[in-house]
């Protein structure tokens, strides 16, 4: 079929005349088109029938990766807990007996010393008594010396003469009843009188038994009785002394304890009732930080272990001074005592800190750094280890005990394995890396002299 020329190229279709094919600049410019699908076509089509990637394109580089060898050596089993902190000792210093106050020596934040006069009290009337009771004493000491200086030696020398008298009359009525007796047995006096004379002589010689007895008991029991009695009454008084003394030092009131002055609620000229709290007195030189800990982590803590004691004013070395014994039922804890000495006082009691106490040292253990851990799909560990083929494998572990950015693995591991410590976030089991080396410091001190 034979093209008819339109003229213009670019005249529109409508122009052609009714004719079968268009002018021949609109047919060159179809040809070419079909052309073009028909080739891009057949490249897609063949490129499908291959399965692969088109002609000339570059597979996927490796990604760089940091790695860590895993390795044993020794890591701290640590329990942390919240804690609350309090005074190494405190004291709340009350009144023993009710007087006005006369003075009162220190002030909020003062520091004290034990034995240290703080407040006084109104004291003339027990002074007056004590001296009553030195007065007491004296007289008791004057009827001591009376007794043992003049009624005991006048009573024994009473009991001696009695005893002479009754000696003598024995001794004449014995003289009588030998020579009546005498008299009577020659036959020149009847038996009566003998028998009168005997009568005599035994009464005198009961007579002379009761005195002796008597001299015996003033020498004995009596001076005794009397010496101890003047005794008694001699500390009786002196016992009466030494609570009057007592009384007056209850006046001035000291420091039980060296510290800091926390509270003070008296004042000179009000009353001090008996037991009631006039200065409380804490001694903050070293600090006890209160935790409650769970019972799985108490089951590790020793009296003596290691901890420390961080809060505002720093980090504090101390060490474990108390277990509990038994468990708190409320929270099911367990409270444990750190103590810290508090140096400059910085310190304050009632503050909340954080404790950390190293329960136990592991030995030869497999440990890797905490930033190769990985969180798998299931919800447990894993990790990714480069092999010598320079692959990524994905490794299941079990994780045991923690220490700032180490971790303890119990299983899924074994000595020397290259684990992914940078980079491993979203890499794939199987997965082709390159080993970065890590930056040294020098690298860093260039990139920001570069800057």
């Amino acid at each position: 079929m034979r093209v008819r020329d339109c003229g213009d190229v670019g005249r529109p279709l409508h122009n052609c005349r009714g004719s079968v094919w268009c002018c021949r600049g609109t047919v060159w410019a179809w040809a070419v088109l079909v052309a073009v699908v028909l080739v891009a076509g057949c490249g897609k089509k063949k490129d499908d029938a291959a399965g692969g990637a088109p002609a000339g394109a570059e597979a996927e580089p490796p990604t760089a990766v940091m790695v860590e060898t895993a390795g044993r050596g020794a890591i701290d089993r640590v329990v942390t807990a919240d804690a609350v902190l309090f005074p190494i000792d405190q004291a709340n210093v009350t009144a023993k007996i009710s007087a006005p106050v006369t003075k009162v020596h220190v002030n909020r934040g003062d520091h004290v010393r034990a034995g240290q006069v703080i407040v006084e009290l109104e004291s003339a009337d027990l002074a007056a008594a004590a001296n009553e009771a030195q007065h007491q004493i004296d007289q008791a000491q004057a009827a001591y010396d009376a007794t043992t200086s003049v009624t005991v030696v006048e009573d024994r020398n009473k009991a001696q003469a009695d005893v002479q008298s009754a000696q003598a009359a024995v001794d004449a009525a014995q003289h009588t009843y030998d020579r009546l007796a005498a008299l009577q047995k020659e036959g020149a006096l009847a038996q009566r009188p003998v028998d009168d004379a005997k009568a005599t002589l035994t009464a005198a010689q009961i007579q002379l038994q009761a005195a002796q007895k008597h001299l015996e008991t003033v020498t004995q029991a009596g001076q005794r009785q009397a010496v101890r009695g003047a005794e008694v009454n001699i500390n009786a008084a002196k016992a009466h002394l030494d609570t009057a003394k007592v009384q007056l030092t209850y006046a001035q009131i000291k420091s039980p304890i060296s510290g800091v002055v926390a509270d003070r609620s008296v004042y000179p000229g009000e009353m001090a009732a008996s037991g009631s709290a006039l200065v409380s007195i804490v001694d903050i030189s070293q600090v006890r930080a209160v935790a409650n800990v769970p019972v799985k982590e108490a089951e590790y803590i020793k009296v003596g272990r290691p901890a420390r004691i961080a809060g505002p004013e720093g980090d504090i070395a101390g060490k474990v001074t108390v277990v509990s014994p038994q468990v708190n039922p409320a929270t099911t804890t367990v409270e444990v005592w750190v103590t810290a000495p508090n140096p400059g006082e910085k310190l304050k009691p009632g503050g909340t800190v954080r404790v950390a106490i190293i329960a136990e040292t592991l030995q030869n253990v497999l440990v890797v750094p905490a930033a190769a851990l990985l969180n798998s799909d299931t919800g447990s560990s894993k990790v990714m280890v480069v092999t010598s083929d320079m692959v990524a494998h994905e490794r299941m572990v079990s994780v045991g005990v923690r220490q700032g950015d180490r971790v303890e693995i119990l299983s899924g591991l074994q000595d020397g394995d290259q684990v992914v410590t940078s980079g491993g976030l979203g890499l794939e089991d199987k997965a082709k890396v390159v080993i970065q080396a890590p930056k040294s410091e020098d690298d860093d001190d260039d990139d920001d002299s570069g800057k």
